[in-house]
């Protein structure tokens, strides 16, 4: 997407291409926990362990992210790709990181579709939640050492996690606030304090194009991305008609995309009233064992919307058989509503990357960066309440649960260990513990 030229070669002593795709193929498998826990780790593979991005690098991708549309864990993927490798690295990154959810999520709806039960994957979702508990703990102590003693920052952080665990304010206003907060300090004996940009042991490409070539590059790529996009619509449109049910899915959940501020909870609220209650393609039963069944899976919670493409496929198949036309309901939401989240960033990394010495954008986005912190340690909190004390506190407490979150954790903080074994052990753990209690 978008042409490739000499700026987007690999520099001397940069990631191997090939390193880096077999790293995305394996992130797309373990990037269990909504776009928190995907952050956090990716933040301890690329930062941490690899040392591919430094710090600084990285939350200024992640705040560039955090204001576009879509899934900000899979931006956030593609914008580190095109940091490593160019144009190609962001497109691999992007697709990559969903790709495993795309086909693993399929076969569990037509499991679905087929014999209507979850019962078979609920002991690997309880110990896939567990780690995830752990991941998210990790990430926020690792991530919130950094803000720990800067006061601006920590202000900010506490200030973020009141407004959405006490006062349930919607995220993006958060984002917006804490920009507007890190702008009004810049340049006062309050404002948060640079970190040095060192830390990586890799080389990453340098976008050194003047304006107007970027501005050329991302002209470029937003009409390709719109041929993409238009392509498969006008087949859809000459092969069964402009209100066809797959024409009408392809272009609402083109429009859910662009409006996906938020995250995959405040999106599913809107999609399923307008998929429930508007145009009738779903039930509400399905719509609730669809967020189930995303959540079984690695990749972005959005990912939800694959499978109320898939139902309404198969609930209004028209003149295709039940599993094709699913099926195209599937692939073809799938496409629309990640591919404008690919074409986004790929058009404005450029851009941003020259602004990292700008001051006024560094106070913007260190304000939410720090807010970042705060949300994490909210997510750690009510994620880890609802899977270690499901019914609350005066409910009982899971001991099963606790007790492989505490274990991963462990795993993590001072044995290392990778965290794809640790979240196939824990799926592991949990199958097996469902087997045993009958």
């Amino acid at each position: 997407m978008g042409h490739e030229d000499a700026s987007d070669a690999v520099a001397p002593g940069s990631i191997r291409f090939a390193d880096a795709l077999r790293f995305w193929l394996r992130l797309g498998f373990i990037s269990f926990g909504g776009p928190a826990g995907q952050i956090a780790i990716m933040y301890r593979e690329v930062v941490e362990v690899r040392r591919w991005v430094s710090e600084p690098r990285f939350l200024h991708a992640l705040n560039y992210c955090m204001l576009l549309p879509g899934p900000e864990a899979q931006q956030l993927a593609t914008y580190l790709g095109w940091l490593m490798h160019g144009t190609r690295g962001g497109l691999a990154a992007g697709i990559l990181f969903v790709l495993p959810s795309v086909f693993i999520l399929l076969g569990l709806s037509i499991a679905y579709a087929a014999y209507g039960s979850l019962s078979a994957v609920a002991g690997v979702l309880l110990g896939f939640k567990s780690v995830v508990v752990a991941i998210i703990a990790v990430a926020a102590l690792r991530i919130g050492r950094r803000f720990a003693a800067d006061p601006a920052h920590l202000l900010v952080a506490v200030g973020a996690f009141s407004a959405i665990y006490f006062l349930h304010i919607p995220f993006p206003l958060i984002v917006l606030i804490a920009a507007a907060v890190g702008l009004l300090l810049q340049g006062s004996a309050w404002a948060p304090r640079p970190v040095p940009d060192g830390g990586a042991r890799a080389t990453l490409v340098q976008e050194d194009r003047p304006a107007a070539s970027r501005a050329r590059v991302a002209l470029r790529t937003a009409m390709t991305g719109l041929v993409l996009w238009a392509l498969p619509f006008g087949v859809l449109w000459g092969w069964l008609g402009w209100g066809s049910v797959l024409a009408r899915q392809y272009r609402f959940f083109t429009g859910s995309a662009l409006i996906t501020f938020g995250g995959a909870y405040a999106v599913l609220a809107y999609v399923t009233q307008a998929a429930v209650d508007t145009f009738g393609w779903i039930t509400p039963e399905q719509a609730v064992d669809g967020l189930a069944l995303a959540e079984t899976t690695p990749g972005p919670l959005i990912m939800v919307l694959q499978f109320v493409g898939f139902m309404t496929g198969w609930n209004h198949p028209e003149d295709l058989p039940p599993l094709a036309a699913a099926t195209l309901g599937a692939l073809l939401t799938t496409w629309t509503t990640f591919l404008p989240s690919i074409v986004f960033v790929l058009v404005g990394a450029p851009w941003v990357e020259r602004l990292r010495g700008n001051r006024a954008l560094h106070g913007a986005l260190s304000g939410v960066a720090a807010a970042t912190v705060g949300v994490i340690l909210n997510l750690a909190l009510v994620f880890g309440a609802a899977v270690i004390a499901p019914d609350g506190v005066t409910g009982g407490i899971s001991w099963f649960a606790a007790a492989v979150t505490a274990a991963a954790f462990l795993a993590m903080r001072w044995w290392r260990i990778d965290a794809l074994w640790i979240v196939l052990a824990g799926g592991l753990t949990g199958l097996t513990y469902l087997w045993m209690q009958g």
